[in-house]
């Protein structure tokens, strides 16, 4: 199994919390602030730290997946 990090990019708000919670797997964009994925599947090491920035998006606009 793997996870994997889904993004609704429109909902995205710009809040930046998906970043302080996990700066190795989400980044914004310079020009308006809407999240970035930087990495799509993220290792065991990283789980709880996408977990909490999925449970804090105030837009909802994160899932983390396991396929």
């Amino acid at each position: 199994m793997r996870n994997k990090v889904e993004f609704d990019e429109p909902r995205c708000v710009s809040s930046g919390l998906c970043v302080m919670a996990a700066p190795d797997v989400f980044d914004q964009r310079d020009d308006d602030g809407v999240a970035i994925v930087l990495i799509e599947e993220p290792g065991d090491d990283l789980i709880d730290d996408v977990r909490e920035a999925v449970t804090i998006c105030p837009a909802a606009a994160l899932r983390l997946v396991r396929e």
